[in-house]
This record gives C-alpha cells, sequence and structure tokens, in this order.
C-alpha cells in the first residue's frame, strides 16, 4: 500500500507540474501582451491601497510581488496563475485524502477538474477569480478539519479566520461560500446536533473581521465605491420583471454547459449513475453544503434581484466537484477499467492549451494582441527628447495607462481621474481622459502644467516641475 501511495503521489505531482509549465509556456508563446485583468492588477500593485475602484486589494498584491522580483516578464504572471491554481489542486487532494481510503479516488477527484475550462482554458488571466482559488480550498480544508474533528483546535481556527479573509479581500463573492459553511455549522449544531456549539469557533470570525479593518476603513473613506461597481455590473438598475426568470435560467444553462467536458469524463469513469444519498452521512452532507450550496444562493440572488451573473465569477465554485461525484459514485467505479477515463483525461489535456494557442495565435484583435511594450518604447524615448525629469505617474485609465505602468521602466504609479492630480509632483502622463481629444492643438485641462511634451493616438505626455 505504501509504494501504491507513493505511486499515486508522484503521479498526481507529475500532473500539477505538467499543468503549471504547460499553461505558463503556451500563453506566454502565442501573447503579445498581457490581459486585461492581469495588466489591471499590476497597474493597481503600482499604488497599493486597501482597496480599488473595482476590487479589495490582495489580488493587486501578488502580482505586485512578483513585479518586485521579476519585473515586466510576462511569463511571470503566467506562472503566478498557474501557481494560484495548483496550489488549490494541491489542496483539494489533501481534503480527499481525508474522505476516501483509496488514493486513486484522489486522483481522480483533482483530474476531473481538468473537464472544467476554469482550471486550463481561462486560468493564464490572473485575475480576481483566479485570485480565490487557493483561499477557497483552504477554507473548505479547515472548515473540515473543524467539522470532522471533536477537539477544536486554536491553529483550525485561526488558519480559517486568515484565509476566509484573504478570499474574501480577493472578491467580495467569496462571501457565498463562508454563507454555506456557516449555514453547515448551524444545521449540524442546532438542527441536528451533530456537534456541540464551542466558543472556538468565534476565532475564525473575529481574525476575518480584524483582518477586514483596514479594507473597511478604506471603504468608507471612498464611498464604497468597489460595492457601487459590484452592483452596477449585475444590471440591477435596468432590471425588469421578466429578468427574475430568464437570467436565473441562464445562469444554470450555462452550469450545465460549463459541466459537459466533466461529465464525459465522469461518464467513463462510473458504470452506473445510480444515486443512494443519505443525509446522515457527514461527509456527505459536508460536501453537499461546500459544492451545491454556494450555487444555490447564486441562483437565487439572480432569481429575487434580477441580477446577471457572469459566467466567469463562479470559478472557484467548482473546486471540489470532482470530490463530490467521485465519492456519491465511488462503489460504482471500477478501478481497474480507468482506460476511458484516462484517454478522455489526457485529450481535454491537450486540446485545451492547443485550442488556446489556435486562438491566440489566429484571432488578432483581442487585448493580448496589444502592443502595450512597443507603445511604452514610444512614450519613453519622446519623453527623454523633452526633459531629463523622472517619470512618476500615470494619470488613466487600467488599461492603456496601466499598460505605460506596466513597461516603462521607471515603473510610474497609477492614479484614476477622481483623484486630485493637481496634487502630482514632476513628470507625468495623462492618457485616455474624457475630456482630451488627441490633436495638436490640445490646451491643458491643468493650468499649472508646463507644456504638452507631445501626443500619441493614446496619450499626452505632459512635464511639471517639482
Amino acid at each position: 500500500m505504501n509504494v501504491l501511495n507513493r505511486n499515486i503521489n508522484n503521479i498526481f505531482f507529475i500532473f500539477v507540474l505538467s499543468h503549471l509549465i504547460t499553461w505558463t509556456i503556451v500563453p506566454y508563446l502565442t501573447n503579445h501582451n498581457l490581459p486585461l485583468d492581469t495588466i489591471e492588477a499590476l497597474a493597481w500593485g503600482s499604488n497599493l491601497e486597501w482597496g480599488f475602484n473595482k476590487h479589495p486589494p490582495v489580488s493587486a498584491f501578488f502580482p505586485e510581488v512578483f513585479y518586485q522580483i521579476f519585473g515586466a516578464q510576462d511569463w511571470a504572471y503566467y506562472l503566478l496563475s498557474q501557481i494560484f491554481v495548483v496550489v488549490a489542486f494541491f489542496v483539494v487532494f489533501k481534503f480527499a485524502e481525508n474522505l476516501f481510503k483509496n488514493k486513486i479516488l484522489c486522483l481522480i477527484s483533482v483530474l476531473l477538474l481538468e473537464g472544467i475550462y476554469f482550471y486550463n482554458f481561462t486560468s493564464p488571466e490572473f485575475n480576481v477569480n483566479v485570485c480565490q482559488l487557493p483561499f477557497w480550498a483552504l477554507c473548505v480544508y479547515y472548515s473540515w478539519k473543524l467539522f470532522d474533528n471533536q477537539q477544536i483546535a486554536f491553529k483550525d481556527c485561526f488558519w480559517l479566520g486568515v484565509f476566509a479573509a484573504l478570499g474574501f479581500l480577493s472578491k467580495y463573492l467569496f462571501i457565498y461560500l463562508l454563507i454555506a459553511i456557516d449555514l453547515l455549522f448551524f444545521y449540524a449544531i442546532f438542527i441536528k446536533k451533530y456537534k456541540k456549539f464551542d466558543f472556538k469557533y468565534l476565532i475564525s470570525l473575529e481574525v476575518f473581521v480584524v483582518l477586514l479593518v483596514p479594507h473597511l476603513i478604506w471603504l468608507t473613506n471612498n464611498d464604497y465605491i468597489t460595492i457601487t461597481y459590484g452592483l452596477a455590473r449585475t444590471g440591477l438598475e435596468n432590471s425588469s420583471f421578466l429578468d427574475h426568470i430568464v437570467y436565473p435560467l441562464i445562469f444554470l444553462g450555462k452550469q450545465a454547459g460549463i459541466l459537459i467536458p466533466f461529465f464525459i469524463m465522469s461518464f467513463f469513469l462510473i458504470k452506473k449513475f445510480k444515486l443512494k444519498i443519505s443525509f446522515k452521512d457527514k461527509k456527505l452532507l459536508f460536501l453537499i453544503f461546500v459544492n451545491l450550496a454556494p450555487i444555490a444562493l447564486m441562483f437565487l440572488t439572480s432569481m429575487l434581484t434580477g441580477s446577471k451573473i457572469r459566467t466567469m465569477w463562479m470559478t472557484p465554485f467548482y473546486l471540489f466537484f470532482g470530490v463530490l461525484v467521485v465519492y456519491i459514485f465511488q462503489a460504482k467505479i471500477n478501478l481497474k477499467k480507468l482506460n476511458g477515463f484516462i484517454s478522455a483525461f489526457i485529450i481535454l489535456f491537450i486540446l485545451s492549451p492547443f485550442t488556446y494557442a489556435y486562438i491566440s495565435i489566429t484571432k488578432t484583435d483581442k487585448r493580448t494582441d496589444y502592443l502595450g511594450a512597443n507603445i511604452a518604447s514610444i512614450v519613453e524615448s519622446e519623453w527623454k527628447k523633452y526633459t531629463d525629469t523622472e517619470l512618476v505617474s500615470i494619470v488613466g485609465d487600467e488599461w492603456i495607462g496601466g499598460n505605460l505602468v506596466y513597461h516603462l521602466k521607471s515603473r510610474p504609479r497609477l492614479y484614476d481621474y477622481s483623484k486630485d492630480t493637481l496634487n502630482l509632483k514632476g513628470g507625468f502622463i495623462l492618457v485616455n481622459h474624457p475630456k482630451v481629444k488627441c490633436d495638436v492643438s490640445f490646451e491643458p485641462i491643468f493650468k499649472s502644467i508646463k507644456f504638452v511634451a507631445f501626443n500619441t493616438k493614446h496619450c499626452f505626455v505632459m512635464y511639471r516641475n517639482y
């Protein structure tokens, strides 16, 4: 058995390493520019705060750490994204070891995730959705430890609070998992009385709240801008009665579509799809709550508010779907006849990066085709013609301005239009401002600016004395 377990561990290591290398190299070789959300995170990271106009701060922190180490090397940010994915895979694998006696089932639980395109095709773009993955997985893992063990360990409560806070500070939708976990413990303690209430549980809440305090202060000082942005993305302002019916149905249809490759892989794995569910099974109860409850809550949100749920928001929601399916049908899995499943896995594992590469190469109007490095080089060259003053600030949007922030050697900070840019010192560039017209007759909108150095299609370079 030890030899078998060692072999399974080796196979798992080969899988995650292959996944990490493949999905780092393929986008690096086929894309000309980093994706929008990654550039956006790097732009925010140049001027780190406890929040930004669209999202809380954690998704900007990690790219900035990588920038300080690697600089403007595109491969590093594809690598960063895959690190987050494979860390989540590793946690799912360790979690599965608590449920299955056979390690092959643990491996299958993770391999099934290659059938969900969130964890391969869309994973090269480091964004708030990918940023949630390890924290989502770790919250489930530590929740299980608290749910399964009779003796409540302080460290488990502490780490649950830490990872819950990091997940929430990656994206507010993380709250759907936290609500599902709370509902699980409420059901187990007060309704079925599987467990006894322990005041140590509150340690998680205390740690969670303490870590959120700086962001909550920032949020208050900035008129709750991230919440306003999130609500605007749902289309609530323009919702009608039909939206309460149509959008939830669209949501369900999209989830079914996303899971088609996953279920194809499962078809080769399971002999008979006969359900035999007992809610007295605590392991199954836990899996149902952490897998299905967050999705059900999203569906209810769409139905009650008439809001549109964007597909990519669901990225972390399916991390433990493989564990759920394998646990339910484990008696129907013939471990001696896995050839069909292995073939389906290999086909998907190879097909996904080839499809990504084909689309990246053949379609030339994508964000990843933007010549950000070339434009930044022109800007830097023109800037040096007019002044030796260091370029320290970019005032503008996260895409055009963010590309300059990322590619320029001086690593200027990004400021948005809502800031008081008159207080900026030194040289700065104003890009893509709605009040600026790209022509040579441009008159500075800030009276204290000395002169306009030059203009291109996307930006005006302006200089100001210290």
